[in-house]
């Protein structure tokens, strides 16, 4: 008896596709770039040192500079019971001179600041602890700062002396050279000198003012031919003295007014050239 063989079909293995499940805890990368802080303790993640940290990048640049600063030189900031000797010892290792005369300042030819204010101005900022560079701005700007007032001072007193000679000018009109020059020789025969270089608040000098100068010019004028008022050149007569002498020629019942008067002419034209001169200032 024949035996048969028993065929049994294999069907193939089906494939099955199996889905692993996701965890309610897997991060996705737009959860960690906006709330990176999450897996933190919350004592860590409420320190204030970590507000500013946006992002696990942010993070790793924070660690990567401390890390750098591990082995930087640093000092420490004394307290409220540091002795000078303490803040010293911070100074000289930020950078103060030695001394005094290590400070240099880096002023123009025509500073306005004498040496022995420089010195005494480094002394005492080597006492305050100041670097180099922040004395040398210190001083550049006082120095900057007076040589401003300086000017002004110079713009005043040269405008004063203009408006003084312009006044003295019209006042006195041809006459003025002379009058200056009678005012001058009596203040330096009688020594005034210093006292019309008197420097007032304004920055001018007492004889650049008219008045000054009209009142050594009267004082001259009443010394008449002394020598030590008269100037050399000729003598002119002032606006006001021409109108003086005018008026003693035009006054009433003079020859000047009575055309029969053998005086008239010669009158008349004293006049007019007086008149000339005076329309001359």
């Amino acid at each position: 008896m024949s035996s048969e063989t028993n065929q049994v079909a294999v069907e193939p293995t089906s494939q099955v596709s199996v889905e692993t499940p996701v965890s309610d805890t897997t991060l996705t990368a737009e959860t960690v770039a906006t709330d990176w802080k999450a897996s933190l303790s919350e004592e860590i993640r409420a320190d204030k040192s970590l507000e500013n940290i946006k992002d696990i990048e942010g993070l790793a640049k924070s660690y990567v500079h401390a890390q750098k600063l591990v082995g930087a030189d640093k000092i420490p900031v004394p307290n409220k019971f540091a002795t000078e000797k303490d803040w010293d010892a911070v100074y000289q290792r930020l950078g103060r001179p030695e001394d005094a005369t290590g400070y240099k300042y880096d002023l123009p030819e025509d500073q306005t600041i004498n040496q022995e204010v420089l010195n005494n101005f480094s002394n005492q900022a080597h006492k305050l602890g100041l670097l180099p560079g922040q004395a040398n701005g210190v001083v550049k700007f006082y120095n900057d700062m007076q040589a401003a007032s300086l000017q002004e001072q110079d713009n005043v007193a040269v405008a004063a002396r203009e408006n003084s000679t312009k006044e003295l000018k019209q006042e006195w009109g041809q006459a003025y050279e002379q009058k200056i020059s009678q005012a001058t020789n009596l203040a330096k025969t009688v020594g005034a000198n210093e006292l019309f270089n008197t420097n007032l608040a304004d920055g001018t000098k007492l004889g650049d003012h008219p008045v000054m100068i009209k009142a050594f010019a009267d004082l001259a004028a009443k010394m008449g031919e002394d020598s030590i008022t008269q100037s050399s050149g000729p003598n002119y007569q002032t606006p006001a003295q021409i109108e003086k002498e005018i008026g003693n020629l035009t006054q009433e019942g003079s020859a000047y007014w009575n055309k029969k008067h053998p005086n008239h002419d010669a009158a008349v034209k004293e006049v007019l050239a007086l008149r000339e001169k005076k329309n001359q200032v």
